[in-house]
């Protein structure tokens, strides 16, 4: 099936619960930093892209009570985006509070889409945009000022980019190894070339150039079936089947969650065998070869 599978490791597990409190403990000074830049936003500069540069994100009633944390380091940005959608599901637009509503004065737009949970930060973006650069950020954590800026310096055609990438890793067979040993957060120099065995990573955000995904990127029935919580492997796989590589770029990222907003995240799920269970679906369906690994 292209997976060797193998438990998760506990104690792989704890290392990574525990590193997550302490980024928790840096959120807060982070939540100091964000209210400063809420109050007092700075003009950025233009993109100089070839098309319209789109930040995109999705939240959820769980995460509203610091959304607006996030939204006001996205829109203070020192590279400014052509627009800044907020993709909400029908049933959850009349929770959005006060705070996030009133962001929409400095350029936010929050627009109703069906609820496709995580994927909504990309694939509602994809369908109305397609010929956009589209930018994907997380809900609950920190950007800094010039999180977009490096994204966009490291464009270049058939790449995407990002601040947070795991190398995948294989076995001598070919066949994929568990997901907890591949390498992750990876640093080394050759993360900044282009390669077919990164897979970024959601939180740090990624830059997603005009057709650079499989047209079957935004297949709801595909990616609710194959990997229906493992919206990084999907867009992955689809930027392999376009041919399209992946960089790293900037130095390490440090995910800064604003506390208390953790206890729903999909990483715990995800790395107690999920992900593996996800990518098994995924070589199943597409075969290893998509890859070109």
């Amino acid at each position: 099936m292209g997976l060797i599978y193998t438990r998760p490791g506990k104690v792989g597990r704890a290392a990574r619960y525990a590193r997550q409190v302490g980024r928790e403990m840096l959120g807060r000074g982070a939540r100091i930093n964000a209210r400063r830049r809420l109050r007092r936003p700075r003009p950025g500069r233009r993109h100089g892209l070839t098309g319209e540069l789109i930040v995109s994100l999705t939240s959820y009633p769980a995460r509203y009570g610091t959304l607006h944390l996030t939204l006001g380091c996205l829109l203070d940005q020192s590279v400014e985006a052509d627009r800044t959608i907020l993709w909400i599901a029908d049933q959850d637009m009349n929770q959005l509070p006060a705070a996030v509503r009133e962001l929409e004065r400095r350029g936010l737009e929050i627009r109703p889409c069906d609820d496709l949970r995580s994927f909504k930060k990309l694939v509602p973006a994809l369908e109305a945009f397609p010929d956009a650069f589209v930018a994907t950020a997380d809900d609950d954590v920190h950007y800094p000022r010039d999180w977009l800026e490096t994204l966009v310096a490291g464009t270049e055609p058939g790449v995407i980019t990002c601040h947070r990438a795991h190398r995948i890793k294989q076995a001598t067979s070919g066949q994929l190894l568990p997901y907890l040993d591949w390498s992750f957060d990876i640093q080394n120099t050759g993360s900044g070339r282009p390669s077919a065995d990164l897979l970024p990573t959601g939180v740090g955000g990624i830059l997603y150039p005009p057709g650079c995904l499989d047209t079957r990127a935004t297949d709801q029935h595909t990616f609710e079936h194959l990997c229906p919580h493992g919206d990084d492997l999907w867009f992955y796989w689809c930027a392999r089947m376009a041919g399209t590589l992946c960089r790293k770029v900037g130095g390490k990222f440090r995910a800064m969650p604003w506390p208390g907003t953790q206890d729903s995240s999909l990483w715990i799920g995800n790395e107690a065998g999920g992900n593996d269970r996800m990518i098994r679906a995924l070589v199943d369906e597409f075969g290893i070869e998509s890859l070109g690994l």
